[in-house]
């Protein structure tokens, strides 16, 4: 039997992992953003900021009179510890 990886990548539009169900990006979709991005956390910071603001875009149609805020999701974990 084999197994299919599913990817833990975001389900639009309810920007929920399509592996695990967390809310995106989830524990391994950070990790691996964080090795793919390793030694470029600027543009890591840039690609997440779109995706964010995308992700804004479609939660507030999906229920309008919910304000988002994604910024602790979405970029506070992908800050550069001092």
């Amino acid at each position: 039997m084999t197994h299919r990886m599913i990817p833990h990548v975001p389900m639009r539009p309810l920007w929920r992992c399509r592996n695990c169900g967390a809310e995106w990006p989830c524990q391994p979709a950070r990790l691996g953003l964080l090795v793919e991005y390793r030694g470029d956390r600027t543009g890591l910071l840039i690609y997440l900021s779109g995706l964010m603001a995308e992700a804004r875009a479609q939660l507030v149609q999906l229920n309008p009179e919910r304000v988002v805020n994604l910024h602790e999701r979405c970029l506070n974990w992908a800050r550069a510890r001092d």
